[in-house]
């Protein structure tokens, strides 16, 4: 199984959750020393195969895909078809992998996004909190406003400063950042891809891909205009 969403949404409390009742192998594949650990990963993996493997930030290591692949193959001959392994990722799979190996049949995907719903909130001091600090749990529990401002800072500054650099994606951060304020201030209305691009001096291709990116990335949810028609040549423009 894996478990996808943005960061800091709960995903390694969840799985560590979920591990707490049964023999377990934790990887954080942002330290050096657990990547190390995987060098070989078919033969590491091998001598656990009694233990679920919880793989944390599988993006720093897409060549695992293919290894899993074989090893989740091997179990099903030896009877272990599920509950092998929990894997933990902060973007879209697609993204996540960066290979031509997909797990199809042999991986389910849970996407944990978004964080709080409104329905999980109780009362209205405690819905306009989130609705002016966000559903990320850091960030709806900080002490008071400014605090939670902070975090949502931090946040912004680690995704364009370090995330997307993660991923291959070479865009400027100052450029990334005026565009993701430009969606925020226009959330929730139909996308004007050339306005956009317009207002970046970059084409409107180069917005497509930007919003991409950061759906992707689970930062923008691109939703998609609902019609009856299906067959009409008329593109209508989705919201963000």
């Amino acid at each position: 199984m894996a478990v996808i969403g943005p960061r800091q949404i709960g995903k390694t409390t969840l799985a560590l959750e979920i591990a707490r009742n049964r023999p377990t192998i934790y990887l954080d594949l942002e330290a050096m020393a657990d990547r190390e650990k995987l060098s070989d990963p078919t033969l590491f993996l091998d001598r656990h195969v009694d233990k679920l493997a919880v793989l944390d930030e599988i993006h720093r290591m897409p060549a695992l895909f293919e290894a899993l692949r074989g090893s989740i193959d091997a179990g099903c001959h030896s009877g272990r078809r599920t509950g092998r392994f929990l894997i933990l990722g902060s973007a879209s799979i697609d993204l996540l992998r960066q290979s031509g190996e997909t797990l199809a049949g042999r991986i389910e995907y849970v996407d944990l996004i978004p964080p709080l719903y409104a329905t999980e909130i109780d009362g209205d001091v405690a819905l306009q909190r989130l609705w002016v600090r966000g559903g990320f749990p850091d960030s709806y529990l900080a002490a008071n406003d400014a605090d939670s401002l902070r975090i949502h800072q931090s946040f912004i500054r680690t995704y364009l400063e370090r995330d997307v650099p993660m991923f291959g994606l070479r865009i400027p951060a100052e450029t990334l950042e005026r565009f993701w304020t430009m969606l925020a201030h226009n959330q929730g209305t139909l996308l004007n891809a050339l306005r956009l691009a317009n207002s970046l001096a970059v084409s409107v291709p180069t917005v497509t891909n930007y919003i991409g990116l950061l759906v992707d990335l689970f930062l923008v949810r691109r939703l998609s205009p609902f019609h009856a028609n299906a067959k009409k040549r008329l593109v209508k423009a989705p919201k963000t």
